[in-house]
This record gives structure tokens, sequence and C-alpha cells, in this order.
């Protein structure tokens, strides 16, 4: 099954159901592999379920629409991390957004499948949640690089595409390398805080 391949392996059989034009079945892979940490990704930038839900709603729908065009010139990875970020920032824009779906029959119940497994299975300890109010105290742009690096584990390159405004064509490590230092100073924002707090020692 792809879902239960490396990355790699699951990006190249995408790949190859794309090159034979078969994008609903490269959709439902898709959201097999990734729709979980997607959803997850929505939740802790929305902290709000309902508007997570709401965008990843319309990520699917992106996600169906977008893999004729996609060039393959990044990872499937992080494309998908950037049409979440963009999916979310639609709906935050216009609350009233909510377009009609249109995704085929075969891909519609993996989205609910997947909304309905973070549902359910995402339970956070004491701990976390205590995290989780410190990287609220952080902006946005340093939650979010949090986020990227610290949980997914992207590499630099990949979260200066994610991040890049649309149409962007600066240097992409220089991005990178800029948006590594952010970082930096946010953990160091982040560990002082837990300390105040008492959650770590010094």
């Amino acid at each position: 099954m792809v879902e239960s391949s490396a990355p790699d392996a699951v990006e190249a059989a995408i790949r190859a159901m794309c090159q034979t034009r078969s994008y609903a079945p490269a959709t439902t892979a898709t959201l097999r592999r990734y729709g979980v940490e997607l959803l997850g990704f929505l939740r802790a930038l929305a902290e709000d379920d309902d508007l997570a839900a709401d965008a990843f709603s319309e990520l699917g729908e992106d996600i169906w629409k977008g893999l004729p065009l996609f060039r393959w010139e990044s990872s499937l990875r992080s494309w998908l991390y950037a049409l979440a970020r963009n999916a979310l920032a639609q709906l935050r824009r216009d609350p009233r957004r909510r377009r009609d779906r249109n995704l085929p029959l075969s891909v519609a119940p993996e989205v609910a499948a997947v909304v309905r497994t973070v549902t359910q299975d995402i339970q956070r300890t004491e701990v976390k949640d205590e995290f989780r109010l410190l990287r609220e105290q952080l902006d946005p742009e340093e939650h979010e690089l949090l986020l990227l690096r610290l949980d997914r584990g992207l590499r630099w390159k990949d979260i200066a595409r994610i991040l890049a405004d649309p149409g962007s064509t600066g240097d992409l490590d220089a991005r990178a390398a800029a948006l590594r230092k952010r970082y930096e100073r946010a953990r160091e924002r982040l560990k002082k805080l837990a300390i105040e707090r008492g959650l770590i020692g010094r």
C-alpha cells in the first residue's frame, strides 16, 4: 500500500499516478499519506477546530485540482504545506467563504476520514497543553516556524518555499538562512518561557 511506504516511495508512486493522469487515486494516496499531519498543522495554526476542518476540506479540493498542474520542482510534501497555508489564509480573509465541494466520490470519503481520525486521536497531555499555550505567546510566524521545523522536521529550503509569498523569486538559500536564524531566536524565547513556568530546568 502506498501509505505504508517510505515518504520518497510514496511521492514516486503518486507521481507515477499523475503521469498516467490518475488524479483521483493520486489525491486519495496523498491524503492517506499526508492528510493527518496536514490537518494537525492546520489545527495548530488555526487554533479553531472548525476553521481547520473547513480549511482541510478546501485543501482536499485544491490538491485534486492542483496535481495536474504540479511540476514536481519541489517535494510534494512542501507543496502540500504551502497549499494548506493558503487554504487557511483564504478562509481567514473571508470567513463566509465556504465554496461548494466538487470532489469526486472516490476522494471525498478520504477527506472525511482524515478529519475523523484527527478529531478522535488528538489527545494532549497536560504538559503538551502547557507548551502549546507557551507557543501561542510567540508571534504567528515564529509559531509557524516551530511547527514546520521542530514538529514536522521539514528542511530549511522546503520551509523557505512554503513560507514564500506567491510568485516570489528571491534567493532561496538566503531566505532559508534568515528563517533558520529566526527559528533559533524563537526556540530561545520558548525555552525561556518554559523555564519561567517551571516546565523545564535551567
